[in-house]
């Protein structure tokens, strides 16, 4: 459907932002890259391999995150976990995500929409 690409467009841009904060609220406890991925799937947060991996590396290149591997098994697993700044900046994302959630709440109610969903 032609009509739904700017809409698509406009989910994606939307969730782009929102998978940092998820992914850096999971983080918060030890994960490596597919459990983590598990975990997001059974919050019903839809991310893949092919964005969740890209974005674990950008997210420890920019300093957030702390990686270790654990070859204790089998198969070697690199867990991630936020440092302190990127517990700081977990918690200024999730305050900011929060007052924009209430402020588009409060204008979504003005407009007489009640958060129903067709």
């Amino acid at each position: 459907m032609p009509d739904n690409d700017p809409i698509q467009s406009f989910i994606t841009e939307l969730r782009r932002g929102s998978l940092t904060l998820a992914v850096l609220g999971c983080l918060r406890q030890s994960h490596y890259g597919y459990a983590l991925l598990q975990t997001m799937q059974e919050k019903n947060i839809e991310i893949e391999a092919n964005t969740l991996y890209p974005l674990l590396r950008r997210l420890e290149s920019q300093g957030l995150l702390v990686s270790d591997w654990d070859t204790s098994e089998s198969r070697p697993r690199k867990y991630y976990t936020l440092n302190e700044k990127g517990q700081t900046v977990y918690k200024e994302l999730l305050n900011e995500w929060r007052k924009m959630q209430g402020n588009i709440e409060s204008i979504c109610r003005e407009d007489g929409d009640h958060g129903e969903v067709d």
